[in-house]
């Protein structure tokens, strides 16, 4: 069809859908995208984010407007924190006339990381997420960290002659932060990292020179933990932070004499046992 040049052109994402049927997300995914978060160092960090932004969909619309995601996002420069999350998704529900609004925005988050003995120093790179909802009731928002670990199994020191094996393993943390004063508490990915860390054996490094490798061996093995060890140790650390009001963490080693990986997982309210856990590290026994 034909239009004049100077004729407006329709709008068939607002034509009425007569199936009845309404859409709980759509959006647009996959969306690479540079974007700048909070750095605990360095005030702020450029990383390059790849990004989901969804809407829902009542039933009487046959669509929504993909362009309009990019248009609110550019809007912002790119500048994904705490602060602006609320604003991007009250704004998503507001030009697309959604009851709710949804984004995920996952980037590598890089810390400056000096090895134990050396001193030899280079970025680390650890996963990281934001998960944030908008919906008529409240606002929602996760952050989520992927921490690469060292393990030792105990059960192998115990029963060996000599040595024990060990596996790199990771430790994902995912944090809902309590709200004060109508805003989110600050929750730092450098905290995350200690936290998954100090649950752990022995941390992994950038750079390892002889004596970094065999300071970080003699700590593994001074520390040997079972996943279900990390994941114990891990809850004790959390649940003492008020700035948290929830945690899912889950901890998979790549075994390294097994044809498989292990894990353990924790999530609050649903188990309550980490209310007993301690901060202090638990001792295989």
């Amino acid at each position: 069809m034909t239009y004049a040049r100077n004729a407006p052109l329709p709008d068939i994402q607002k034509t009425t859908d007569v199936r009845g049927v309404a859409i709980d997300q759509v959006g647009i995914c996959d969306l690479s995208f540079p974007i700048t978060v909070l750095d605990r160092r360095n005030e702020k960090q450029h990383v390059s984010a790849r990004i989901t932004m969804s809407v829902s969909l009542p039933h009487h619309f046959k669509g929504t407007h993909m362009s309009r995601f990019l248009e609110i996002l550019s809007r912002h420069q790119g500048e994904i924190t705490m602060r602006t999350i609320p604003k991007i998704l009250h704004e998503l529900k507001q030009r697309l006339v959604a009851e709710s609004a949804r984004i995920e925005v996952e980037f590598p988050y890089y810390i400056l990381r000096t090895a134990p003995v050396s001193g030899l120093a280079a970025p680390m790179e650890y996963r990281s997420a934001f998960i944030a909802e908008s919906n008529g009731v409240t606002d929602d928002f996760l952050l989520r960290v992927q921490v690469p670990v060292t393990t030792l199994c105990p059960c192998s020191k115990e029963i060996s002659d000599y040595g024990a094996h060990n596996q790199r393993g990771y430790v994902t943390l995912t944090v809902r932060p309590r709200k004060s004063n109508g805003e989110w508490n600050l929750i730092w990915i450098e905290e995350l990292v200690g936290v998954a860390e100090n649950s752990a054996s022995a941390p992994v490094y950038p750079i390892l020179k002889r004596p970094d490798e065999r300071h970080v061996t003699m700590q593994a093995y001074d520390n040997p933990v079972f996943v279900e060890d990390v994941v114990r140790n891990a809850a004790g650390f959390l649940k003492d932070d008020v700035r948290i009001a929830w945690f899912n963490i889950r901890a998979v080693n790549h075994e390294s004499i097994h044809n498989h990986s292990a894990f353990a997982e924790i999530e609050t309210p649903r188990n309550k046992n980490y209310e007993n856990v301690s901060r202090n590290r638990i001792s295989p026994k």
